[in-house]
C-alpha cells in the first residue's frame, strides 16, 4: 500500500492556478522527488499533502488518512522552504520545544549528535550558518520519529559543499527507514538522491519515472571523444552498427552512437592497438530530459 496517494490535485489562488492536475503515489521506504522550476506548483503540492493547504479538487491520502488528521502530526515530519525560528532561540531550546510536541519523541541529544549539532546546542538560531540551519530543520522534522519526512527545497541557498553534506544527511534519513518526499529544482540533487521523480511544470505532472528512466526516454544517444594514439581510419568506426556518425575536430575524434557503443568502439580500438587518449563519454542528462519535457532549460523556466 502506498504511503502517499495524490489523485488529480487542483489548487488555485484567486485567478492564479497553482496546481492544475497532479497525480502520483509514493511507496514506503523510497526517496520520491518532485522536480520542477520555481512556480511550477511543487510547494503548493507538498503543503496540500502536509495538510497546510486545502485543495480545490482531487484527493490525497497519507498513510491511508486525509491530510490534516491529528494522527498524522506525529507520523509525518515536515521541513518547509520558508520555515523559521525566533532569532534568539538556541538549538537546544528548539529541540527541547519540538520534542515536547510528541508522545514518543526521538532522543534529541542523539539526533543532534547524528546531525553534527552537538557543539551548536547553545548557539542562537540567528547565528547559525545556512547549512547548520538546514541540519536543525532536518532534526526538527525527525524528532517525532516520523514514518514520512517532507523536505521542501532543503538545499536552496547553500554552498556546494553544504549542499553535498545535506545530501548525505537525506540518504541517512532513508537508511533510518523513513520515507522521504523531496522537493527540488536542482537536477544534480534529484539525480543523486531520488528513487523516482515526478516532473511538474505549470501545475501538471509531465513525467513520472526513475531518473535513469526519464533520461532513457529522452535520448539513448552517447558521444565519445578521444585522441587516437596513431592514425585511425574512420571506416573502422562507421562500420559498427552502434555508431551513427564520426566527426573530426582537430586531433580529436568524436563518435556518436547508441546501444553498447562504448564497448563496440573501445573493442575496435584495442583490436587495432590504438589507445584512446583523453577519452570522454557524454550521454543525455536529467537536464536534457527536463528540456525535452518542458521545452526550456530549468534556468529559463525559473526566471
Amino acid at each position: 500500500m502506498p504511503v502517499i496517494e495524490v489523485n488529480h490535485l487542483q489548487k488555485r489562488y484567486g485567478d492564479t492556478v497553482a496546481v492544475r492536475d497532479v497525480s502520483f503515489v509514493v511507496e514506503r521506504g523510497e526517496i520520491f522527488g518532485i522536480l520542477g522550476p520555481n512556480g511550477a506548483g511543487k510547494t503548493t503540492t507538498v503543503e496540500s499533502i502536509a495538510g497546510l493547504r486545502k485543495p480545490d479538487g482531487g484527493r490525497i491520502t497519507v498513510l491511508g488518512l486525509p491530510p490534516g488528521e491529528p494522527e498524522l502530526r506525529r507520523r509525518v515530519g515536515v521541513q518547509l522552504q520558508e520555515a523559521q525560528l525566533p532569532e534568539k532561540m538556541t538549538v537546544r531550546e528548539a529541540l527541547e520545544l519540538y520534542r515536547a510536541f510528541y508522545p514518543a519523541p526521538a532522543d534529541w541529544r542523539g539526533l543532534a549528535r547524528e546531525l553534527g549539532l552537538s557543539d551548536k546546542l547553545n548557539i542562537r538560531f540567528g547565528r547559525l550558518s545556512g547549512g547548520q540551519k538546514q541540519r536543525l530543520s532536518i532534526a526538527l522534522a525527525l524528532i517525532g520519529n516520523p514514518e514520512i519526512a517532507i523536505l521542501d527545497e532543503l538545499t536552496t541557498g547553500l554552498d556546494p559543499q553544504a549542499r553535498r553534506d545535506t545530501w548525505d544527511l537525506i540518504e541517512s534519513i532513508r537508511d533510518r527507514g523513513v520515507t522521504v518526499l523531496l522537493v527540488t529544482h536542482f537536477m544534480e540533487e534529484a539525480e543523486r538522491l531520488c528513487d523516482r521523480l515526478a516532473v511538474i511544470d505549470s501545475g501538471r505532472v509531465v513525467a513520472l519515472d526513475t531518473p535513469a528512466g526519464l533520461v532513457a526516454e529522452v535520448n539513448a544517444e552517447q558521444t565519445l571523444r578521444f585522441r587516437p594514439s596513431k592514425p585511425l581510419d574512420d571506416t573502422l568506426l562507421t562500420d559498427l552498427p552502434e555508431v551513427r556518425h564520426v566527426r573530426r575536430r582537430g586531433s580529436t575524434v568524436e563518435v556518436v552512437g547508441d546501444g553498447n557503443v562504448v564497448h563496440a568502439v573501445t573493442s575496435v580500438l584495442a583490436a587495432n592497438q590504438i589507445i584512446a587518449a583523453d577519452l570522454r563519454i557524454e550521454q543525455a542528462s536529467l537536464d536534457d530530459a527536463f528540456v525535452k519535457l518542458t521545452g526550456r532549460p530549468v534556468e529559463t523556466a525559473e526566471s
